[in-house]
């Protein structure tokens, strides 16, 4: 192994697909996977044979076979490891790599975006929460998952649009043209709304957020109340952060482009944009593993 080229592989697990690069000791991208979710509430051998279709990919496109995938260290950063059993089961598996270290698809984007130095993110997507690590400390606030937290996510958007449309049916709020829309999709029955609650899931509240957001920026009134709520909200993470001793903070997410403008100018100029991704992280997490 020592007369091998030293190679590091990032993998970003999450609840929608699987993402792999392997780097060079220099950075250069050597190969790049894709596959289906590796979340851990899939179950973890779902999660690790996604991982594995992602990094086949990765490692095919760059010609590594053999021994000389044991020159590789490996991080992987994955949606759900804080799930009890979850890291000892997934460390307790089988892999051909010199190393191979585990962290949650937060602090992979986390290690990411701010180059591996001290910082934080606040996720704005389906769900929302606020991590960072200073000084060896990690940094938590919200995600505690949808509907008891999750403020101003893709799925409180939601949740809120429903809600308000509801209320404007039985004639306890403006009628506006969004809320109007959102009873559409019900076909203007609450009683198919609550059949729908009964199995709806966040990810299925969050399919409303690009409605509201659309209609917000229209200038829809009960469109608007609903956004700057959410804005509101995530402004609250930030702030936190800064308050608990992050240095700096990125907003990330599928929201994040969307919800940015209706953020608190004070909060939109401290915001710092991310050097990387979550793969970038897990590589960054491979790299400690040389060190």
């Amino acid at each position: 192994m020592s007369g091998q080229a030293r190679h590091y592989l990032g993998v970003d697990g999450g609840g929608t697909g699987c993402r792999a690069r392997l780097e060079t000791e220099t950075g250069e991208v050597l190969g790049q996977g894709l596959s289906g979710p590796a979340a851990t509430r899939f179950g973890i051998d779902k999660a690790w044979a996604s991982i594995m279709t992602a990094v086949e990919a990765a490692l095919e496109e760059a010609g590594i076979a053999g021994e000389a995938r044991g020159a590789i260290r490996a991080g992987i950063g994955l949606a759900g490891l804080g799930r009890k059993g979850a890291l000892e089961a997934l460390q307790a598996l089988p892999h051909p790599f010199a190393g191979i270290a585990f962290t949650s698809d937060g602090f992979a984007a986390c290690l990411g975006a701010h180059s591996g130095q001290d910082g934080a993110i606040v996720i704005a997507g389906t769900g929302s929460m606020g991590i960072g690590r200073v000084e060896g400390r990690e940094l938590r606030v919200g995600g505690y998952g949808f509907p008891i937290s999750d403020e101003g996510s893709g799925a409180d958007l939601g949740l809120q649009a429903v809600r308000l449309a509801l209320r404007a049916h039985d004639g306890r709020h403006e009628r506006t043209a969004l809320l109007g829309e959102v009873m559409q999709r019900f076909q203007n029955e609450p009683a198919e709304a609550v059949a729908w609650m009964d199995r709806a899931t966040a990810t299925d509240y969050a399919t409303f957020a690009p409605l509201v957001m659309r209609h917000a920026n229209q200038g829809d009134a009960a469109g608007r109340r609903i956004v700057q709520s959410a804005a509101e909200q995530i402004d609250g993470l930030v702030r936190a952060l800064f308050d608990q001793g992050a240095p700096r903070v990125t907003l990330l997410g599928g929201l994040s482009s969307a919800i940015e403008p209706w953020l608190s100018p004070d909060v939109r100029h401290r915001l710092k944009p991310a050097d990387g991704d979550a793969v970038s992280g897990a590589i960054i997490l491979a790299r400690t593993l040389a060190a």
